[in-house]
Order: structure tokens, then C-alpha cells, then sequence
């Protein structure tokens, strides 16, 4: 039996850590939630786009965006990643994807659960 995967919203600079950075625990990341599958919100990759204008972020943004090529991109539009993802968890809660502290508040503060980065491993914080 398979078991079902679960959505992980990831914003920018989650994708451009995950992009550029290695990380240790990539291979075994089946957590206690279950297969978790990394998707990519539209909103994030207009930011991408944006970033490719920029020329100390372009690189990275150029990675990034060729690394999410085969990921799962959600209808998730808006001018501000951080408040669509924030609507999204209060309407269907869910897992996001993040490095920001704020945003990290934010989801925790509406139920939803969030999962980052700490000494180049991905963590499920509660």
C-alpha cells in the first residue's frame, strides 16, 4: 500500500536554499507526516522571475527555477507569496515550506505546520 503523499507549499527562499545548498537529509525526508511532496505555488515562481532582473540574486533565481522544473506548481496567485500562503493555511491548513521567522509566526499562529531548515537538514517545526 502507498502511502499518500502530502503537500508541502515551499516559498522563495526555502526553493533557493533547497536549489542551491546541500542537504544532508534530502534522501530520507518520509517524516512523521508521510511522503512529502514539494509544491510550488504560481506567486513564487513570479517571484523567481522577478529575482532574475537582480544582479546579485539572478543565479540563484535561474537554479532555482530550473531545479522546480518537474515540481507540482498550485494555483496559488497574488502580488505576496507570504500572505497567500498565510490565506491558504487559514482556509485548508497545511504545511508550508519556509526560512522566514515571521512567516513562520504566522502560519503557527493559524494551525498550519511548518517545515525549515536547520544545520542544512530539513525540520518539521511544530
Amino acid at each position: 500500500m502507498q502511502a499518500s503523499l502530502v503537500d508541502v507549499i515551499c516559498d522563495t527562499s526555502f526553493l533557493i536554499h533547497l536549489a542551491t545548498k546541500r542537504i544532508k537529509n534530502l534522501s530520507q525526508l518520509d517524516t512523521e507526516i508521510g511522503q512529502i511532496q514539494f509544491v510550488v505555488p504560481t506567486v513564487v515562481i513570479n517571484e523567481l522571475n522577478q529575482l532574475l532582473s537582480n544582479e546579485t540574486k539572478k543565479n540563484n533565481a535561474s537554479i532555482t527555477l530550473r531545479y522546480i522544473k518537474k515540481f507540482r506548481i498550485i494555483p496559488l496567485d497574488g502580488k505576496f507569496a507570504d500572505k497567500e500562503m498565510i490565506l491558504y493555511v487559514k482556509n485548508n491548513g497545511g504545511i508550508i515550506a519556509t526560512m522566514d521567522k515571521d512567516l513562520k509566526n504566522k502560519i503557527k499562529e493559524n494551525k498550519g505546520s511548518v517545515i525549515s531548515f536547520s544545520n542544512d537538514r530539513i525540520v518539521l517545526e511544530n
